[in-house]
């Protein structure tokens, strides 16, 4: 496994777990999301990985977009509720990932709110952003 997929796994985790996700969305927190999906949802968009050892230790750099998906009648509010949920839920949390892996942290380094071209979704991102020691 990864360094990133044991981040995204926690992350999922995090998320699934959080009652205040949980609320918003039930269970609808999707790496892959399914054909005729319910709204609203979160989905894992792209990540990227830097390589960043420092004198003695080994780790990388982690950025994971998360995104938010809505149809609450063409509303940015409740896009933004849900992002912020998903911003209390990730930042500076205590997650745990397996050995050989360690976070140093993960904290939300920004949301941002959009109404699709479609006029009807709004389109929540949270980047979140991570240190994982190896």
């Amino acid at each position: 496994m990864s360094a990133s997929v044991a981040l995204q796994k926690a992350i999922y985790d995090a998320l699934v777990a959080d009652a205040g996700v949980g609320a918003l969305v039930g269970a609808r927190i999707y790496d892959n999301v399914p054909k005729g999906v319910t709204f609203p949802y979160v989905s894992f968009g792209p990540t990227q990985e830097i390589i960043d050892d420092e004198e003695c230790i080994d780790g990388e750099e982690h950025v994971f977009q998360i995104d938010v998906w809505d149809r609450s009648q063409a509303r940015l509010s409740p896009t933004k509720r849900i992002s912020g949920a998903v911003k209390a839920a990730l930042h500076d949390a205590a997650l745990t990932l397996p050995d050989p892996y360690a976070l140093a942290f993960i904290r939300v380094t920004s949301t941002r709110t959009m109404r699709d071209p479609d006029g009807i979704t709004g389109h929540g991102i949270v980047t979140v952003e991570a240190r994982v020691e190896l």
